[in-house]
């Protein structure tokens, strides 16, 4: 009797301890991510302040994506997390932060809408690739195809060399064609969205069009 005395008082104690409802395991730190409507971009703590440097670990990226004409792409060690240029939309990315640095762009914009920051403590020398030069195609809404820089100016020649193509089909009657030397991608005639390109330019002409009117709703640039 004595021995069953005691394992109701310990498991009542268990019971006060352990108090129904208590949380399980607390939630991912957030860090909210904006880009638009103007010309502008930002990642900041909740607080308002702006992101500089964070411990590394697992984040919830809060993403306010508030423009039609920008988006928002996070990169670094382990992370590439994008939102469609065309897409006006709220979402969150869970992500892990490693001793690296980070950076977020609006791709059309990428010469003045950018930032970084860095986890931890990122390598002293860190090896990067020479960022692609971006593009911006686009077809439609009329019959019309116009390639520019990420800037939105028109083009008056190309260096040859990597090129990240962002590609903004808006009609549903043409397509954007680019054909070079080594270069041959299209987007669907009946379809329509933002794709993105990652191609290598050589010297030559490189020509872009609709499928379905070649003479008329096209262009090309020289490539040097």
């Amino acid at each position: 009797m004595r021995l069953r005395g005691l394992i109701a008082l310990a498991a009542a104690a268990a019971f006060v301890l352990v108090p129904a409802g208590a949380p399980a395991v607390s939630a991912n730190p957030q860090l909210l991510a904006t880009v638009g409507p103007g010309f502008t971009i930002r990642l900041t703590h909740p607080d308002g302040s702006a992101v500089t440097k964070v411990d590394p670990g697992i984040y919830d990226i809060v993403v306010r994506d508030l423009a039609s004409e920008h988006n928002f792409h996070l990169s670094g060690l382990g992370v590439n997390e994008v939102t469609d240029v065309e897409a006006i939309v709220n979402v969150t990315w869970t992500v892990t932060f490693k001793d690296a640095r980070y950076t977020f762009v609006c791709d059309p914009h990428s010469s003045s809408m950018r930032g970084s920051f860095v986890s931890g403590t990122p390598p002293a020398t860190t090896p990067t690739a020479p960022a692609a030069k971006k593009l911006l195609l686009t077809v439609g809404p009329t019959a019309a195809i116009t390639l520019r820089n990420a800037a939105g100016k028109m083009l008056h020649g190309l260096k040859a060399g990597s090129y990240t193509i962002v590609v903004r089909d808006r009609s549903k009657a043409h397509n954007a064609h680019l054909v070079g030397k080594g270069v041959n991608r299209k987007s669907g005639l009946a379809a329509t969205g933002t794709l993105t390109w990652k191609v290598k330019l050589s010297a030559g002409t490189l020509r872009f069009f609709s499928d379905r009117s070649p003479k008329t709703v096209e262009g090309s640039i020289k490539v040097s």
